[in-house]
């Protein structure tokens, strides 16, 4: 099946626990600042993303989700 990695970047505050988290280092905090004046994580590396949820299940913010488009 194919998935949708999703951050709500206005959501994210850029406290890292997702990019820690991450088993394939597909995350990082991004240079630019969101409307709330975070740095907010973005996904550097795509294409490397397995789906886990784990920075779902890690984010306290609620800010990234895994769908499936449709």
């Amino acid at each position: 099946m194919i998935y949708t990695h999703l951050i709500d970047e206005d959501r994210c505050k850029g406290c890292g626990l997702c990019v820690d988290a991450c088993p394939k280092n597909v995350l990082e905090i991004s240079e630019k600042v969101n409307a709330r004046g975070y740095f907010p994580a973005w996904q550097a590396r795509p294409e490397a993303c397995i789906y886990c949820a784990i920075c779902c299940e890690i984010c306290p913010d609620v800010a990234i989700s895994i769908a499936r488009p449709g």
